[in-house]
């Protein structure tokens, strides 16, 4: 089949459930594939990784002269990039608070019983809206400040977003990014009225950290306190509510290791990192070069899309052994699935901790479950792939 419309074909609905056999295709043609649209597709580990540390590809679409207000630090270059990612460190993890995530143990494990109590033998449950959803929502609303009555504002203004982010071959998006600017403007206006109310008056979340910060050249302008508060929320669950669901999905997909993690659940955390090498909840990311770049012999030229495949990249045959097995005490797991360089995840250390306590809360449970539907029904989102139901029979 054309190589040149693997882009097309990978982000094609039908194959949602099961992109990997695209991927293989898209590493056999490659390492660079260029697509129908001009843009490259990259899908071998050591292609992407070292494209991902190249400070000659720029995360930032204004390097194109597209007119865009300013992006959060997620698409941003250094040196603004790490100012920003800096300030938003601050209050968030090491070295100025490095006991945040570590503290929130005690409430993940208490919101992880608290949502499996309607777990019962015989009933049927969905993974995604009884659990894998709310968990992680729950979480990083507590770490943000926001009340709990106010939750449920966030559900539309979050999928506008992520839809508007999404990657795929040319089309008309014009609808899709009107909503996806409205959320922004609605969801960055509710951050900042939220924070602005603790300005004063502190209390132990990151809004007012962020607004009480008492050294001024280390304050967010209010734009930036709008997009970096965005990019907190939508980057502390997105990510999760795929990793929970694709690891539920994975183990009763093969109880042998679901009964083995059963036994030793001292294998969890290593199972996780497997889970962010096999099915990982990012898929792709884009860059645009600043230059003409050589990679693996072919020159990219400079302005051109680039879309790194790291779902490709950790299942690259030249880097993994027998990389289309999932294997939960693999001991070389050095994985794509938080990317790399200077944009490597914010939140890891959050979602490593949501889905070992999610996923050994729920394994007990999952011995004798089966599942309703497979493959589930998946999100429309290509670039962050996983179900978005996925019904389990207890």
């Amino acid at each position: 089949m054309d190589s040149a419309t693997l882009l097309a074909r990978i982000t094609d609905y039908e194959n949602r459930p099961d992109p990997y056999p695209l991927y293989a295709e898209l590493r056999e043609a490659g390492p660079v594939v260029r697509q129908a649209d001009g843009s490259y597709l990259i899908g071998t580990y050591h292609e992407i990784a070292a494209l991902l540390h190249d400070p000659r590809m720029s995360a930032d679409p204004r390097t194109r002269g597209e007119k865009t207000r300013t992006p959060p630090f997620l698409r941003l270059d250094d040196p603004e990039h790490h100012r920003l990612r800096t300030l938003a460190m601050r209050p968030f993890g090491p070295p100025h608070s490095p006991g945040r995530v570590d503290a929130m143990r005690g409430e993940i494990a208490r919101l992880t019983k608290e949502l499996m109590e309607p777990f019962q033998a015989g009933r049927q449950i969905d993974i995604v809206d009884d659990f894998a959803y709310p968990l992680p929502v729950t979480v990083i609303c507590r770490l943000l400040g926001v009340p709990r009555e106010d939750e449920s504002l966030f559900q539309a203004w979050t999928e506008a977003l992520v839809a508007m982010a999404d990657i795929g071959p040319e089309e008309d998006t014009t609808e899709r990014d009107r909503a996806g600017d409205q959320a922004r403007i609605e969801m960055g206006r509710y951050l900042v009225d939220l924070a602005e109310q603790r300005r004063g008056h502190p209390s132990d979340d990151m809004l007012s950290a962020f607004v009480n910060e008492p050294e001024p050249a280390l304050r967010l302008t209010q734009e930036e306190l709008a997009e970096t508060t965005i990019l907190l929320f939508i980057a502390g669950h997105e990510t999760t509510v795929n990793l929970i669901t694709n690891g539920v999905l994975t183990l009763l997909r093969q109880p042998e290791h679901l009964d083995h993690l059963r036994r030793d659940p001292d294998l969890l955390p290593r199972a996780v990192e497997e889970l962010l090498r096999y099915e990982p909840p990012v898929h792709m990311r884009e860059r645009i070069p600043l230059a003409d770049i050589d990679v693996a012999g072919t020159t990219i030229p400079e302005g051109a899309t680039v879309v790194l495949v790291l779902a490709s990249g950790n299942r690259d045959p030249r880097r993994f052994h027998e990389p289309d097995r999932f294997d939960p005490t693999r001991p070389d797991t050095e994985h794509l699935g938080f990317g790399s360089g200077i944009h490597l995840c914010y939140g890891a250390p959050l979602a490593r901790l949501e889905a070992q306590a999610a996923l050994g809360a729920l394994i007990p449970h999952l011995g004798t479950a089966r599942l309703v539907q497979d493959p589930p029904p998946y999100r429309q989102n290509a670039m962050l792939r996983g179900p978005r139901h996925l019904p389990v029979q207890l």
